[in-house]
């Protein structure tokens, strides 16, 4: 993913989650379900957008936001970032962690 793009992304008023994941990664395909879950049922409340680290168009992404395991989930707000987990997360945990944010937006 470009880095414009990108930016033009987190910097939306709705609540952006990024998956930063890689292609050879097990942990991040175990995700997979999780975070088609999240779009599913979040469509509402947040944007999912996925970032293969293995791509060279990602490293400057990987390099600004000092991702060094994935898989790595950031939620950003107004290009903010708002929480950031790395490793497998459960459903739930991801929904409260996205719920306790948006809280504190308002």
């Amino acid at each position: 993913m470009k880095t414009t793009d990108f930016d033009n992304i987190v910097a939306s008023e709705r609540l952006t989650l990024i998956d930063f994941y890689a292609t050879w990664c097990g942990a991040c395909r175990a995700m997979d379900p999780t975070l088609d879950r999240i779009a599913l049922a979040m469509s509402d409340i947040v944007t999912l957008v996925r970032v293969d680290t293995s791509a060279i168009s990602s490293i400057p992404l990987v390099r600004r936001y000092n991702i060094v395991a994935v898989p790595t989930l950031i939620l950003f707000h107004r290009g903010e970032v708002l929480w950031r987990e790395s490793g497998i997360a459960t459903f739930s945990h991801i929904v409260e962690a996205i719920h306790r944010q948006r809280l504190k937006m308002y």
